[in-house]
């Protein structure tokens, strides 16, 4: 059996937090990581106890927007050259350039499709 996707899930919004974990859970191959914030994100990847293969997060978060997440990430070995996927309701096209010449592999635009979100995140290990 192929090691599971270790996703790490960053929101600061319950209602999105579930929805993506039930979509997510639906997957058995899917090991989700669900937090509220870029402080708890750096804390688990810091603690050694979690190395995603893929990092999903929120842009907009009122500790940390998605970005400066992003940049705290890309300075630690484990998730320096992990994939980042933005959620985000903005769906400017000017906004999303921007987002991918930061270094963003793609971005997700609320509202979002929870039954294909599973193989669209397993793309992103490709």
């Amino acid at each position: 059996m192929p090691e599971p996707v270790k996703v790490l899930f960053v929101d600061d919004e319950p209602d999105i937090r579930t929805i993506v974990e039930i979509s997510l859970g639906l997957d058995p191959g899917i090991d989700l990581r669900s937090i509220s914030s870029g402080s708890e994100a750096i804390a688990l990847v810091d603690s050694g106890g979690f190395a995603p293969d893929v990092i999903l997060i929120d842009m907009r978060m009122p500790e940390m927007n998605g970005l400066e997440l992003m940049t705290h990430l890309r300075r630690r070995a484990v998730t320096s050259e992990t994939p980042v996927v933005f959620m985000t309701a903005s769906a400017r096209p000017a906004d999303i350039d921007s987002y991918r010449e930061a270094g963003a592999r793609d971005v997700i635009i609320k509202a979002f499709d929870p039954i294909t979100l599973p193989a669209k995140i397993r793309s992103y290990c490709n």
